[in-house]
């Protein structure tokens, strides 16, 4: 039995309808009841992928109240108290101190796998030194002179040393982008191929020069620039593994969004699941726009309004067979009541001619408030010639002219929960300072960005989810499926192999194109 607390919840701007609390208290109620859908049927593996943290999307109740705002909702600002929707049941703490716990063991594994790579990474560059230095140390006296040739040697171990510290460097010690659930195995099986070849240096070295106390200095000095070289041919095969094998492109993936079906296409080469996943996700920030759900509330809204105005009759009776003829009837009945494609053509209609109203307001009062801002300057130009208007305050001069237009525009396009008064100002600001013009400073609201446009705290996702019926290091294959999750939607990736093209060619022989005029000599020319 889960029990259910609900925390009390102030909304300014919006107007007030009756029954808004006992609504949504019922709502959160019953959604706790209803059953929780179990995947027992399919043999799914689920694993987490972390992201850059962000907080849940600002303005969600205000998305779910627009069907009961009006236009005028500024010159209104009604404050109501009322019970809120959201509550947490104890299954619902349960699992979000599972998914605490599963953070924190990523974190052990991500620093477990930083310390490892570390400390094999100090072995391997000290292993040459150790080599050069152990017998100077412990029987330096009976070591044969080695003069210049030796002296080469270290200036070569010394320059393949610096260059191998800058090629690690270059590319494994980089910024992590995010925390997969699975260990990389090329990675992983380059670390065990150094630690094999590593240790197998060590052991023919305490057999062969430390016990033996080998008084031959230059074998020794070739036995560690070999050593180097040996490095050095390691690094170029993770180079191969790690960085060239997934450039040629093998395969093209569809990606689409569950919630409104948008989709893109993507290349990608040769690459295990996680990683395409990871793919997958930094071309979505940049390429899919933001997730906004205040534009599925209309349908939402039609379809439960249309469900609300067909009544069912059981016209055969409690104890009646007849089923057949009365789900017939009642389906006619449906048909014949069912006018939403109407409702959605006058709905559709009417809010394009408010869309584009609106955003004809927007764009005169912003070119207004432009010619405004450079007359100002002018002036000041004029009065003191060395002094110049800062853009912050020019920027919160003209915003009041221009503020009703665009919050008007912003709402009527659900985009309202996107942009802050605060990060308009900075924006306008941004725009005063590089010269910008009107319809620069515009491209921003009058069609949805991406998602790296807007702030962090804008996002709705945080954590996401991979689901794949294939364990997540295997390579990507023809007509795989697999799934990311996050709170309020997911991606459906479909893998499909680039097709084998076979390109022949013909060949055109260039006298072919020639030909001669003939002319009859009865003709006349």
């Amino acid at each position: 039995m889960s029990a259910t607390m609900d925390t009390e919840s102030t909304y300014s701007g919006y107007s007030h309808y009756s029954g808004h609390s006992k609504k949504a208290h019922r709502q959160g109620r019953d959604r706790h009841k209803s059953p929780r859908s179990k995947d027992g049927s399919r043999s799914e593996k689920s694993v987490t992928i972390q992201t850059p943290p962000a907080e849940p999307l600002l303005g969600n109740d205000a998305s779910r109240t627009e069907e009961g705002q009006d236009d005028n909702w500024g010159e209104t600002t009604t404050a109501i108290t009322g019970t809120s929707e959201h509550s947490i049941s104890q299954e619902d703490i349960a699992r979000i101190s599972k998914d605490l716990e599963d953070s924190v063991g990523l974190d052990c594994k991500r620093y477990l796998g930083l310390t490892v790579a570390a400390v094999l990474g100090l072995l391997v560059f000290l292993t040459p030194v150790a080599f050069i230095l152990l017998p100077q140390i412990l029987w330096r006296d009976a070591l044969e002179p080695c003069g210049t040739v030796c002296e080469g040697l270290f200036i070569s171990v010394a320059f393949k040393l610096l260059i191998l510290l800058i090629g690690t460097w270059a590319l494994f010690f980089r910024q992590p982008k995010a925390d997969i659930p699975r260990v990389f195995v090329f990675r992983a099986l380059l670390l065990v191929l150094i630690f094999l070849f590593v240790f197998s240096y060590w052991l023919f070295y305490g057999v062969r020069i430390l016990d033996s106390k080998d008084t031959n200095y230059q074998g020794i000095v070739q036995y560690a620039v070999s050593l180097v070289d040996a490095l050095l041919f390691i690094h170029y095969l993770a180079i191969v593994l790690l960085e060239l094998r997934q450039l040629q492109p093998m395969f093209a993936v569809k990606v689409v969004r569950s919630t409104d079906g948008e989709s893109r296409y993507y290349s990608l080469g040769h690459l295990s699941i996680q990683r395409a996943a990871l793919v997958v996700l930094e071309n979505y920030y940049k390429d899919f726009t933001v997730y906004n759900p205040a534009l599925l509330t209309a349908s939402k809204s039609r379809a439960a309004k249309h469900m609300a105005g067909l009544k069912v009759y059981n016209v055969d009776g409690p104890g009646n067979n007849a089923s057949g003829q009365s789900r017939a009837m009642i389906a006619a009945a449906a048909r014949r009541r069912d006018s939403s494609h109407n409702e959605l053509y006058y709905e559709e209609a009417d809010h394009e001619r408010r869309v584009k109203k609106r955003r004809a307001r927007l764009v005169v009062a912003v070119e207004e408030a432009f010619t405004h801002i450079k007359r100002l300057q002018a002036e000041e130009q004029q009065k003191a010639p060395g002094e110049m208007m800062d853009p912050r305050e020019a920027a919160q001069a003209i915003f009041p002219s221009m503020a009703r237009a665009l919050q008007k525009y912003l709402r009527t396009t659900r985009q309202q929960q996107y942009h802050s008064m605060e990060s308009i100002l900075q924006h306008l600001s941004f725009c005063i300072t590089n010269n910008m013009t009107p319809k620069a400073f515009l491209e921003r609201y009058l069609s949805p960005g991406p998602t790296l446009q807007y702030d962090r705290d804008r996002w709705f996702s945080k954590q996401w989810t991979l689901v794949s019926e294939e364990a997540v290091t295997s390579g990507l294959q023809d007509g795989i499926v697999f799934v990311l999750k996050c709170l309020d939607f997911s991606l459906v990736v479909n893998v499909k192999k680039i097709p084998f093209i076979k390109l022949s060619e013909e060949f055109i022989d260039p006298k072919s194109h020639k030909f001669v005029l003939r002319l009859q000599s009865e003709t006349s020319v």
